[in-house]
C-alpha cells in the first residue's frame, strides 16, 4: 500500500512517500480502507519531534470502510470513522491507504456526505462534544464562553453548543473573524486576551467556559464564572507554559469547578467512543444544522503543502486529505 512515512524529524521533507505492506487483520481490531483523513497540530509536532511519541505512519483520525474485522464488531464494507487509541502515536496512523485500529476506537458513521465533509467530523467534534456535554453538562438557555473559537476545535464547539440552544460568546485574537464566529452563531465574538473577565459584561454570571487558549488564560476564565459554573481546559493555543507559582486555593474562585479533556483518551473504558453521537452528528451536517465542512481539502500527494499550511496557521478551519 502507499504510505507516508516520517522519515526523521524536522521540516516538511520529513514526509516521505514509499510503500508499505498492508495491515494484517487481529483480533481486537479494524483494518480500515481510508477514504479521507482528517488533519490536526499533534501530527505537526509529531513530525518535528516536540511530541512524546510518533509512530512510522502519522495521522491520528480517519474515515474509511471496514476491510477486515474479525470479531466481526463491525461488518466489511461498513463506513466507519477511527480515532486515537495510539493511532499515528504508538501504531501507525491515517497517512496511508489503509489502517488498523482498535475495535473500541472505531465508530460506525453511515452518511452520503462527501468523504471530505466526513474527514471533517471525527476527531474535532468527537472531542468537542465531550468537552461540552460530557465535562461541562451545557443546557439549552446556558451562556457558554468559548476561548480560541476560530481554531477547528473551536469551530466546531460553537456549531454543537449553539445547536444545542446555548448562548454563545465566542473569542478571536482577530476582528476580522468576528463576522466568521457570528455566522456560525455566536451571540456575539469579543478579542481574547488575558483579562477578557474584567471586560465581558456577563463576568460572574457565566454557566461555563470551553477554554482551548490554554494555562496563560484559565485563571481568567475561572473568574468569570458564576457560583456553580465549570470551565474546561482542553487546548494550548496559548502554548504549554505552566501556570507560575499555580497556588489553587489562593487564585481559584470558590464554588466553581475546572475539569481537563485530552482526547488521546478516546478508547478507554472512561471514555468509549460509542458514548460520541457520530452518527447524529454527521446527520446535522448533512441536515445543515452543524457547518463542519472543511476550510481545505488537500490529494494524497499534498501532505506538504498541508503541513506548510497547518504550521503557517493559514488553515482556517478543518482541512483534509482525501485518498
Amino acid at each position: 500500500m502507499r504510505a507516508i512515512v516520517l522519515e526523521k524529524f524536522g521540516g516538511l521533507d520529513s514526509l516521505v512517500y514509499t510503500e508499505l505492506p498492508e495491515p494484517e487483520p487481529l483480533e481486537g481490531h479494524v483494518v480500515i480502507e481510508i477514504k479521507a483523513f482528517g488533519l490536526n497540530h499533534a501530527e505537526l509536532h509529531m513530525r518535528r519531534g516536540e511530541w512524546a511519541e510518533a509512530a512510522k505512519v502519522s495521522g491520528i483520525e480517519c474515515v474509511g470502510v471496514v476491510k477486515a474485522c474479525p470479531g466481526g464488531e463491525f461488518p466489511v464494507g461498513a463506513k466507519v470513522a477511527a480515532l486515537m487509541g495510539g493511532l499515528g502515536r504508538t501504531i501507525n496512523g491515517s497517512y496511508a491507504q489503509y489502517t488498523r485500529a482498535p475495535v473500541a476506537n472505531v465508530a460506525l458513521i453511515e452518511s452520503d456526505l462527501p468523504w471530505a465533509d466526513l474527514a471533517a467530523i471525527p476527531e474535532t467534534y468527537a472531542t468537542a462534544w465531550t468537552c461540552l456535554f460530557r465535562n461541562l453538562a451545557i443546557e439549552k438557555g446556558q451562556t457558554v464562553v468559548i476561548r480560541g473559537a476560530t481554531s477547528s476545535f473551536g469551530q466546531a464547539s460553537v456549531n454543537l453548543a449553539v445547536n444545542a440552544g446555548a448562548k454563545v460568546i465566542a473569542t478571536t485574537r482577530s476582528p476580522a473573524r468576528f463576522a466568521m464566529l457570528e455566522g456560525l452563531g455566536a451571540s456575539r465574538a469579543e478579542i481574547e486576551g488575558p483579562d477578557l473577565s474584567k471586560r465581558i459584561a456577563e463576568a460572574k454570571h457565566i454557566d461555563a467556559v470551553l477554554d482551548l487558549v490554554g494555562n496563560s488564560t484559565i485563571l481568567d476564565s475561572l473568574g468569570m464564572l458564576r457560583r456553580g459554573g465549570r470551565a474546561c481546559l482542553a487546548g494550548w493555543l496559548g502554548g504549554l507554559a505552566p501556570i507560575a507559582d499555580f497556588n489553587p486555593l489562593a487564585q481559584m474562585p470558590s464554588g466553581v469547578d475546572l475539569t481537563f479533556f485530552a482526547s488521546f483518551v478516546f478508547g478507554t473504558p472512561g471514555f468509549p467512543l460509542s458514548d460520541v453521537p457520530l452518527q447524529k452528528i454527521a446527520e446535522d451536517v448533512a441536515a445543515g444544522r452543524l457547518k463542519a465542512k472543511p476550510s481545505r481539502v488537500f490529494r494524497f500527494d499534498g501532505i506538504r503543502e498541508a503541513h506548510r499550511v497547518m504550521e503557517a496557521n493559514e488553515a482556517g478551519g478543518k482541512m483534509v486529505v482525501v485518498l
